[in-house]
């Protein structure tokens, strides 16, 4: 079906359909309808929004929706009938489906993205500004990593894709769907891992955590799959490693009958362009010895790992770290609301201690080394660290919840001795952000130097490790730029020491290593500084922004007329439960009752309870009576007696000309 088209292809087989897992909110309820579609119409068509706005994306009545300027398309989820794992099939669309094209290949090299631009109408040789529209894009992997968002209670109403050139005021930056900010390096290596090998097999982050759990001997668990479902439940016997498993584990790279790995090491290298990393392995491989050594001995993804959606890092880390997708972690998004409470929590901003955001549901890797080989005490059981890593839940060393063991004074003298691994770029460029990141690089190596040789605990089980400096760099020179290539020779030094180390140690050899990043960067133009969720709140709706997601404030609104006809109550209600699980009553509420032309028939005020009386007259059809609700915390609202709508048709606003 092409833009042009006028039909509307629609399917109403709705059998076996699985909607979100825990349905508390997010997403567009019945009481919604109206709000959701005009926030919608707002950003697609604003003047200054619409042309920066790629997708809107929501759940609605069991569906999930993707809108945008060149057509819409709603799809549904179902459990495979044989074997594990969703199925999606799109049940409408209008005009182009906007994410049908999801090849993972697409954009793979920095040319392909500099051929994009200049497709685009942008011309510009300088890679880093090298923008790219959707027409050019694809979104891998988009059906599942959309529905999984919507799982968790602390998803949005409505997600704002912007364009991947138009977000935020840096010149790098990574959080939507599209191939370029959703894909990461991936490699493998260590004991039971192909070598030499580059494959173009498919991965996923959550691939990453299985992997690890069985090349380092866990057993199989009754946990619960991608479904949600654990292997009990689905009448299989124990077929995952851990509590929640949405990924699999990679077997394309791990050679048959390998003995376990002693240990597992991650080196996360954050938002390292996988365009970058090959791009440097293809022309300069000895600038990055370090990595160059990793990626010989090893396997790696061509076409990398596909992110968590948004592609962003706080929830990027915690599926790395757990297997499960966000929606299923319910560390959503670097700031996100959470209905029950009316609070806004920014697990990002906040750095330290975040691991209580985490959620019941999964387990994390350090508490999955520790079920299987016991806890850490003294010298027996299982020691996890965590590196300055945004996942923390079960480390026994952990930065970020401040949780660090060692001697300080040896810790300090070890930061002194690598203080010159910092490039002086970062200081001669006035780029603090950058140079602070190199420090926290270099304490970071310090910790690993000291876990690792420390007499006084065994050398760690698991370790993970988040080198931030080669995205604060992507940010703020741009993906692709020098300032990226001098970021990569930095970080390749510290992990150079790490290797040495650890050969020292005779712990090398037994250690399986992983290469990763937590989401792509893409080229972006800063000037606009664009910043798509706030157009809803600057046109008067109510609502909670936090890019790139928008929470609706909204009232659940019930007009019971009596069987005499003459009268009826309405009941407002806040939309969204509060922590007993209860909608509060809205007191103080305005509510109109109007019929022909909009003459205002009758007025009321709900009471503290949340009600009020209007009479009807008797005269006048249902059908066109309109009750009209409004109240300054919340979005106004329209209702006819007889609950048809009131608001505009979203299809025929946005595509009657189609």
């Amino acid at each position: 079906m092409t833009t042009t088209d006028r039909r509307i292809q629609r399917s109403e087989d709705t059998a076996g359909v699985v909607g979100p897992e825990r349905l508390a909110g997010q997403g567009l309820d019945e009481h919604q309808h109206e709000s959701g579609d005009r926030a919608i119409r707002i950003l697609l068509s604003d003047p200054v929004v619409g042309p920066q706005t790629d997708l809107v994306i929501t759940c609605r009545d069991g569906a999930y929706e993707v809108w945008a300027a060149r057509g819409m398309v709603r799809f549904v989820r179902r459990y495979a009938e044989h074997g594990r794992g969703p199925a999606y099939s799109v049940i409408e669309q209008i005009g182009e489906n906007p994410i049908a094209r999801q090849d993972p290949r697409a954009l793979a090299t920095i040319d392909d993205e500099v051929a994009a631009s200049r497709a685009s109408g942008f011309p510009a040789e300088e890679p880093s500004l090298a923008y790219v529209d959707p027409a050019y894009l694809t979104y891998p992997l988009a059906y599942e990593r959309i529905a999984q968002l919507f799982d968790s209670p602390n998803a949005p109403d409505l997600v704002v894709n912007p364009k991947a050139y138009l977000f935020g005021a840096q010149p790098g930056q990574h959080g939507a769907l599209d191939v370029v900010q959703s894909r990461s390096p991936l490699i493998f290596a260590g004991p039971g891992i192909a070598r030499g090998v580059t494959t173009d097999a498919l991965s996923r982050q959550i691939d990453i955590a299985p992997t690890i759990a069985k090349r380092c001997g866990f057993p199989l668990i009754d946990g619960a799959d991608e479904t949600g479902r654990t292997s009990g439940e689905r009448g299989v016997a124990p077929d995952v490693y851990l509590k929640r498993q949405d990924g699999r584990p990679l077997d394309a790279i791990i050679e048959a009958g390998a003995q376990p790995a002693e240990r597992a090491y991650i080196f996360l290298l954050d938002g390292l362009s996988n365009a970058d990393l090959t791009h440097r392995l293809g022309t300069d491989a000895d600038g990055i010895p370090n990595l160059r050594r990793l990626v010989r001995e090893g396997a790696m993804f061509e076409y990398g790992s596909f992110t968590n959606f948004p592609s962003i890092t706080w929830p990027s880390h915690n599926a790395i770290g757990t297997g499960a997708w966000g929606g299923h972690h319910d560390i959503v998004n670097p700031t996100y609301y959470l209905r029950p409470t009316r609070e806004l929590v920014t697990p990002q901003g906040q750095q330290f201690e975040t691991a209580r955001f985490l959620g019941d549901g999964v387990e994390t890797l350090y508490e999955a080394f520790h079920r299987v080989f016991g806890d850490w005490h003294g010298h027996d059981g299982a020691f996890t660290a965590s590196i300055h890593e945004p996942c923390t839940r079960g480390a026994d060393h952990a930065t970020l919840e401040r949780a660090v063991i060692g001697d300080r004074d040896r810790l300090r003298d070890l930061t002194a001795q690598h203080a010159g691994d910092s490039d002086p770029k970062w200081q001669q460029d006035g780029q603090r952000g950058a140079y602070a990141e190199s420090v926290i690089e270099t304490r970071g190596l310090a910790q690993v130097l000291l876990l690792y040789t420390d007499a006084s605990h065994p050398p760690p089980k698991f370790m993970f490790h988040e080198m931030p400096l080669t995205d604060g760099v992507g940010h703020d020179y741009g993906p692709h730029s020098d300032g990226v290539r001098a970021a990569l020779d930095e970080t390749d030094r510290r992990i150079g020491h790490i290797l040495r180390m650890l050969e020292e140690q005779g712990l090398y050899d037994g250690t399986l290593f992983v290469i990763t990043t937590d989401h792509g960067m893409a080229a972006t133009d800063a000037a606009v500084k664009a910043d798509q969720t706030r157009a809803v709140i600057v046109a008067g709706m109510k609502a909670v922004a936090c890019p790139p997601f928008v929470y609706l404030l909204d009232m659940a609104v019930t007009v019971t007329a009596h069987p005499d006809g003459r009268t009826a109550m309405v009941e407002v209600l806040a939309n969204d439960a509060d922590a007993s699980g209860q909608r509060p009553p809205v007191a103080g509420a305005a509510v109109t009752l109007s019929g022909h032309d909009a003459e205002v028939l009758a007025r009321a005020t709900t009471s503290p309870g949340g009600t009020c009386g209007l009479p009807l007259p008797v005269s006048i059809e249902p059908a066109e009576l309109v009750v009209t609700v409004h109240h300054e915390d919340y979005n106004r609202r329209h209702l006819r007696l007889d609950g048809s709508p009131v608001q505009e048709d979203l299809r025929d606003a946005l595509y009657g000309g189609r």
